[in-house]
This record gives C-alpha cells, sequence and structure tokens, in this order.
C-alpha cells in the first residue's frame, strides 16, 4: 500500500512503497508562502494519482500553517488551479 508522509524538515511530501521513496513533493519556504517546486514519481507508480496526493499533502499541510501556496512547478499549479 502506497503512504504519503509529510516531511516538514526537508520541506517535502513523499510517497512510499514499502518503505521505498517513489515519489515526491518538494516546496521553498519563503516567509509566508510555500513555493511547489518538483514532483516526481517513479515510472512504474505514474497514472495512480500518486502525485496528485503528494501536491494535496503539501497544500494541506500549508494551510494548517496559514501559508499561502504557489506554484513553479507545471503539474502543481495544475492541481492548484483545479481545487
Amino acid at each position: 500500500m502506497i503512504e504519503i508522509k509529510f516531511l516538514k524538515s526537508e520541506n517535502k511530501s513523499i510517497a512510499l512503497d514499502d518503505n521505498k521513496i517513489i515519489g515526491e513533493c518538494q516546496f521553498v519556504e519563503e516567509k509566508n508562502t510555500w513555493n511547489i517546486i518538483h514532483t516526481f514519481v517513479s515510472n512504474e507508480y505514474r497514472g495512480q494519482n500518486i502525485a496528485r496526493k503528494l501536491v494535496e499533502c503539501v497544500i494541506e499541510e500549508a494551510e494548517k500553517n496559514n501559508k499561502k501556496i504557489i506554484a513553479d512547478c507545471s503539474y502543481a499549479k495544475k492541481v492548484l488551479l483545479n481545487r
């Protein structure tokens, strides 16, 4: 089963399959804004909405921490536009 974890100290969310990292969503923190800069999922795991779950995880944590969220990552931009 795929598990999504948020790692604030590393500014990213990760997707794990049996403790193997299969994807991540990285952001940079600039004042009160989190900017998603990169989202990646291993080829064999694509098409399972894992990238969306990674981005949503970062968005949810930003909201909990009263941070504005923006995205330079093209995939994350699409997710933000369709929320």
